[in-house]
Parts: C-alpha cells; structure tokens; sequence
C-alpha cells in the first residue's frame, strides 16, 4: 500500500452539513405530500422517512408523531400562494385567448390535486380558505386582463370568477366522465361564449342542416 493510498484509507468521510430544524421539516413534508396524496392516512412514518432520507426517529423528534407530518403536508399542498404566484408570472403582453388557457390551466390543477388530497384523506367539503384568498386571485387575474379591456363584454373583475368556476367545475370527474370537455373547448366557451357568429364552416353546415330538415 502507497502513502497516498493509505492517507485516502485513513480519511474519513464526509458528512452532509446539517439542516437547521426549520429546513429537516420543510425536508420531512415535501417528502410526506406524494406520499400523503397517494396513500392517505394509511401512509406510514417509514415510508416518510425514507422518502424524505432520514432515519424514522428523526420524523418524530421533528414532529412529534405521524399525524403532525400528515397534517403539515396537507396545510402546505393546500397553501395557495404558488398558485398565486404562478398566474403572477404569466406574461400579461400574450393573447387574451392564451392568458385564460393559463389561469384555467392552473386552476385545474390545483383542483385535481385538492380533490386528490382530501379523497386520499376520506374528507369532504372545502379545504378551510385562508382570508383574503379570493381577493388576491381575483386581483392577479384582473390586472392580467387590462392589456384586454376593450374585449371584454363583462367588468375585468368578474372574469376571474367565473374562469375558477369553469375550472372547478372540468375537474370533477363525474362530470367528465359522460362527455368530456377539453381544455381547448372550455377555454373557447370562455373567450367566445355560446352566442355570436359562428364561424364560416359552422356556419355552412348548420345552414345546409336547416334547408334538409322537416317543416
């Protein structure tokens, strides 16, 4: 054996830097939330220790017990200030037609995943709704529709609810199941409305329709 080979036997190895406690909790439950989401109640502290690797003690010392981490993962999923923060980063300067498809967009996933979260969990109703959360969507979406204000048939502030709606609404998959609507669809209707002139194909068709049927 070398001198070289034997200081790089005598080394010894490093040690990940330690988190400070607020970091291992932050660590614990972005771990515990696709686990939380996808087992419910019946996830277990190993399985979140693993995910999260750290040994099981560690989730206790830093919890307390397995409802804490459940309960901290769902209050962090359910936050709604990455949605927010994500319709703040749409570019206002795109069509108002690709600005809705975003904010519904977002919107349905954020529905999807509460609806999966509280169906993994066997618990109903609405999740509890901070103050001033409707407020703060409402105002992000009406401040991304002002480059369109000339477009629109309905004040600004109106359309942001009426797109949740919509989106709420398309993420329930019982009613989707019969006749799906696609995003695209939804997003016309949104834009466009179910009245108006149709367009020229539309139009032709439903013309020769009209001409074929019965008196």
């Amino acid at each position: 054996m070398t001198r070289t080979d034997a200081s790089a036997e005598a080394a010894p190895a490093r040690r990940a830097p330690a988190m400070s406690p607020e970091d291992r909790r932050a660590q614990i439950v972005d771990a515990a939330i696709p686990l939380v989401m996808a087992h419910g109640v019946a996830v277990t502290s190993r399985q979140i220790a693993e995910a999260a690797g750290v040994a099981e003690g560690t989730v206790f010392r830093a919890f307390g017990d397995k409802d804490a981490v459940i309960e901290a993962a769902v209050t962090k999923y359910l936050d709604p200030e990455p949605l927010r923060e994500q319709l703040r980063r749409i570019d206002p300067n795109v069509s108002l037609e690709f600005t809705v498809r975003q904010v519904v967009a977002a919107l349905q996933d954020r529905f999807h995943g509460m609806f999966t979260m509280m169906a993994a969990l066997g618990r109903s109703g609405p999740p509890e709704r901070r103050p001033s959360t409707r407020a703060d969507y409402t105002s992000i979406v009406t401040e991304l529709l002002e480059p369109e204000l000339d477009r629109l048939r309905v004040p600004a502030d109106r359309v942001a609810p009426f797109l949740r709606l919509l989106a709420f609404a398309s993420s329930i998959e019982v009613f989707q199941a019969s006749m799906p609507i696609e995003l695209d669809e939804l997003i016309d209707l949104a834009v466009n409305g179910i009245a108006g002139e149709a367009p020229a194909m539309q139009a032709s068709v439903t013309s020769h329709n009209k001409e074929d049927a019965p008196c």
